[in-house]
């Protein structure tokens, strides 16, 4: 995939030599920050100095990373990590100025209960990072032609592939003002040979990505199913487009931008980002640290994610205290 600048998470992959450098590939293009070309915000001591103390606040409610087991993430590929400070210095990406909307685009066929996820993902969006999120009208499936589509050798699944939806499908349609756009799909996705599959895959220079609900549960065999194919669902959604804002993957804390190699390894990372990824969040999106966790926990307890709002609770209460 020459000339490309994507990320994929990935799952279980066939060749590991050969996607192993592919994968770093794209950690080390990530690195750089590229500036998509819209308006930043320019640091301020005075504000760096507040989060400072807020990410203090915040550290005790934190678990630091546990050691890698066999097949993670950081058992094959060895990344730095990015603080808060690094992540200014980067001249990262933000939803502000002309592009400030982050736009989702439904791509091909639904059941009932995967479109209702959709909805609440762009809600939870919406909250996590202070924009205005909009669901455009569907894009049905045949937009992807068979060359960009495949049976898998193995598993036999219909796949179709990712780079087409980003090159062809999502960057002639791109608004304007999209700080991202992003196609939900059911189907699974693969980025290209020696793959065999991704569960999303997003590039920072054009502001396109596409995540697949497929491999996240069945939501309408039961409401435990249900919950679970959307904690999964936001956990994409919101690590993903953190790297469409120039967040690269935590190594410090268990965090929702923790990279994952495979599927047990995603479902341990938590539904919240650790002091440092927040505060890039803050930054970016200027969101208010209080009310957004207010406004988090708030949408958890109506959605069964009981875990996640209690943290938020504890979190924005932490933040409270003098």
């Amino acid at each position: 995939m020459p000339g490309r600048n994507e990320i994929g998470e990935s799952g279980q992959r066939p060749r590991a030599s050969r996607v192993s450098s592919a994968v770093l590939r794209l950690i080390l293009i990530a690195a750089g920050c590229m500036s998509c070309g819209a308006e930043q915000p320019r640091p301020d001591s005075g504000k760096k100095t507040d989060y400072a103390a807020k990410i203090d606040k915040l550290r005790p409610l934190h678990q630091p990373i546990g050691k890698p087991r066999p097949g993670d993430w950081r058992d094959r590929f060895n990344e730095k990590g990015q603080t808060f400070r690094q992540y200014l210095a980067c001249s990262p990406v933000t939803p502000r100025g002309k592009r400030n909307i982050i736009y989702i685009q439904p791509l091909g066929a639904f059941t009932k209960s995967q479109r209702q996820i959709v909805r609440i993902c762009a809600e939870f969006m919406a909250l996590f990072y202070n924009v205005q999120v909009k669901i455009r009208d569907d894009i049905p499936l045949s937009a992807v032609p068979a060359r960009a589509r495949r049976v898998h050798p193995a598993w036999g699944m219909k796949q179709i592939l990712s780079g087409y939806v980003l090159d062809n499908v999502l960057k002639p349609r791109l608004p304007a003002d999209a700080a991202a756009y992003i196609a939900f799909t059911g189907s699974d996705l693969w980025p290209g040979e020696g793959w065999n599959f991704v569960f999303g895959e997003a590039s920072i220079r054009d502001r396109v990505g596409v995540w697949s609900i497929y491999r996240n549960g069945d939501p309408d065999k039961s409401a435990a199913d249900h919950t679970v194919c959307l904690r999964r669902t936001l956990k994409t959604a919101v690590h993903e487009t953190g790297h469409m804002f120039s967040i690269l993957h935590c190594t410090k804390y268990e965090c929702c931008m923790c990279g994952s190699n495979h599927r047990e390894e995603s479902d341990r990372r938590p539904l919240w980002f650790c002091p440092e990824c927040v505060a890039k969040v803050w930054w970016a999106t200027g969101a208010d640290p209080v009310k957004r966790y207010a406004d988090l926990a708030e949408f958890c307890a109506g959605h069964k994610l009981t875990e996640e709002g209690r943290f938020y609770t504890k979190s924005g209460a932490a933040l409270g205290r003098n």
